[in-house]
């Protein structure tokens, strides 16, 4: 039986400690130091800062030059059919190159072999050779006919005047990606288990039904990373064509500092129109490969807006806690 003088007498029970507060018996466990990391990082922005201070401070690259021809008329139009020309042979090249992709695939010998043919022959030739080529084709065949074989012509054009400069870059430029379109399209159709199609077979579902509604979208996850770096690829690639006159950005410029002799500033000109329009697409890009993912893991990674939305709202956090009232009483308080 417990009387009152014992309970008086009873020591006072410890409060308990807060959870991973460290007790009087445990060490006190300090984060690791990365000196190497902080000596690395603080290298890497001081070499960074002299190459901006030399890029910025260097008079040669004549800065208000840049500033005076960046948004010019001549610009601005090749810098459109830049895009044009980007966007186009992307199209065309992923529509053929899915032709040619499905071909490789068949049970058929003959398709296979032919789409084997296109691919090698393609990948194996430069693409300034290519596009030379068909610049001059009108030294193969001066006129294209369309009639029987072997046979009579109903209609003749010449070569001269049915290809000209922009329709040949686009042809050259086509032809060249449909080949590696191909390659990537396929790849990413072998990426998918094959037990997804024996599933989609023993639902009842067709061949061309199998493909476009469940090989194609999961293929997709492995397809777009590739095909971004083709379209950023092609949009660099476009400036080839300069070599057949074709007005794009980096022949625009050409034209303009060969009347001026500001050769450094022009080039600076189609360099930052270039870096802007890719960063667009490689943002692009990220937000194409966020939406393929959704089939692929249960959260979303965050964007970067997400991302640093976060990252505000834990410094508000953690300065509201810091600067909270009772957060020094609350500190001497556990002392």
């Amino acid at each position: 039986m417990v009387t009152p003088s014992d309970v008086t007498s009873a020591p006072a029970t410890k409060p308990p400690e807060r959870a991973g507060a460290p007790g009087p018996d445990l060490p006190r466990i300090v984060p690791r130091r990365h000196i190497g990391r902080w000596a690395t990082a603080a290298a890497a922005l001081l070499v960074f800062a002299m190459v901006l201070n030399s890029v910025v401070r260097n008079e040669a690259f004549q800065w208000d030059v840049v500033g005076r021809y960046f948004t010019t008329a001549a610009v601005l139009d090749g810098l459109l059919l830049t895009l044009w020309l980007t966007g186009a042979v992307m199209v065309l090249g992923f529509l053929l190159g899915t032709v040619l992709a499905v071909m490789r695939l068949s049970a058929n010998p003959v398709l296979r072999t032919l789409s084997w043919g296109y691919v090698w022959i393609f990948r194996s030739t430069p693409l300034l050779v290519q596009l030379l080529f068909w610049f001059n084709i009108g030294a193969l065949y001066p006129t294209l006919g369309l009639g029987i074989p072997f046979g009579p012509e109903f209609v003749t054009v010449k070569t001269v005047n049915l290809l000209g400069p922009t329709l040949t870059a686009v042809i050259g430029l086509t032809l060249h990606e449909t080949a590696y379109a191909a390659e990537v399209v396929r790849g990413g159709i072998l990426s998918v288990d094959s037990g997804q199609t024996e599933a989609a077979q023993a639902l009842g579902l067709s061949r061309r039904r199998t493909l476009r509604r469940i090989v194609v979208p999961q293929a997709m996850r492995s397809i777009v990373p590739t095909a971004g770096n083709m379209l950023i690829g092609t949009l660099k690639g476009t400036s080839i064509v300069s070599v057949l006159a074709v007005h794009d950005l980096l022949y625009s410029a050409q034209l303009i500092y060969n009347q001026t002799y500001q050769v450094i500033p022009l080039l600076m000109v189609a360099t930052l129109w270039y870096i802007a329009v890719t960063s667009v697409l490689s943002t692009g890009q990220y937000y194409v490969e966020r939406h393929y993912a959704r089939g692929n893991s249960r959260a979303l990674p965050p964007t970067p807006l997400q991302r640093l939305r976060g990252r505000l709202a834990t410094v508000r956090t953690r300065l509201g806690a810091a600067t909270a009232p009772d957060a020094g009483s609350t500190i001497g308080g556990d002392r």
